[in-house]
């Protein structure tokens, strides 16, 4: 996923309000940048980071900046929670996700019941796939990216749909879009939500195709490049 224009240097001061971020640009001004993220953002930035910035000349927009990349010294992280669907349907069509292939088809944000899965692979006369993504971004022990942040009972109802279309004989997969690059394998965030472990473990016990692909990420892109290990 290409950025549409070039992003703008900076060095972020606080983050607050879940969706507020103090930045200081390298002139020296300082702005308020919008942060497409609900999370706790643990790992993901302290004062003094670098971060990347999008410029959006809207005049709906209130604030006009977005806060993109943050950087700890070691890597650039992807904190932008509304790209990894984008991301990871690149990653699908490209072939990189090798194990998503074989689908002619690629439709997001397909309802099923009374819920939407975010993305629907099909193919004529074939059975579909459902594809529910996860942005991952909290660092854990042991060079391990780790999911979720913070307790998500909106991530245990997408497991429980999840093992339920399995169960059904539907095909269905979880892809954990793991965005940083320090990091070379996946697991449950247990200490944070246990219930989250226990249902994504269920999910694998009943079929369920639980997949982990690491991003590479710069100024220009962001993109799905390998697969890492994931440890249950």
């Amino acid at each position: 996923m290409k950025f549409e224009s070039s992003l703008i240097k900076g060095k972020i001061l606080k983050r607050y309000k879940r969706f507020l971020a103090d930045i200081e640009l390298e002139n020296g001004e300082v702005i308020t940048a919008h942060t497409a993220n609900t999370g706790s953002m643990k790992t993901c930035w302290e004062p003094g980071w670098k971060v990347l910035l999008s410029y959006h000349d809207n005049p709906k927009r209130k604030l006009k900046y977005s806060l993109e990349l943050t950087h700890n010294g070691n890597t650039w992280i992807g904190i932008n929670t509304s790209l990894p669907n984008k991301i990871a349907a690149e990653g699908i069509l490209d072939g990189t996700v090798k194990e998503l292939q074989g689908y002619s088809h690629l439709k997001p944000e397909a309802k099923i019941g009374k819920s939407r899965i975010d993305i629907l692979l099909s193919q004529d006369g074939e059975e579909p796939c459902y594809v529910e993504v996860k942005n991952v971004t909290l660092l854990g022990e042991n060079k391990r990216a780790i999911f979720p942040d913070a307790v998500s009972t909106r991530g245990q109802k997408h497991l429980e749909e999840l093992t339920g279309l399995v169960k059904e004989g539907i095909r269905a997969a979880m892809l954990f879009v793991v965005n940083r690059e320090d990091v070379d394998s996946f697991s449950p965030a247990d200490h944070i939500d246990p219930d989250y472990g226990k249902l994504l473990r269920e999910a694998d016990q009943a079929g369920g195709e639980i997949l982990a692909y690491q991003c590479k990420l710069n100024s220009e892109e962001i993109k799905l490049t390998k697969k890492l290990p994931v440890i249950l």
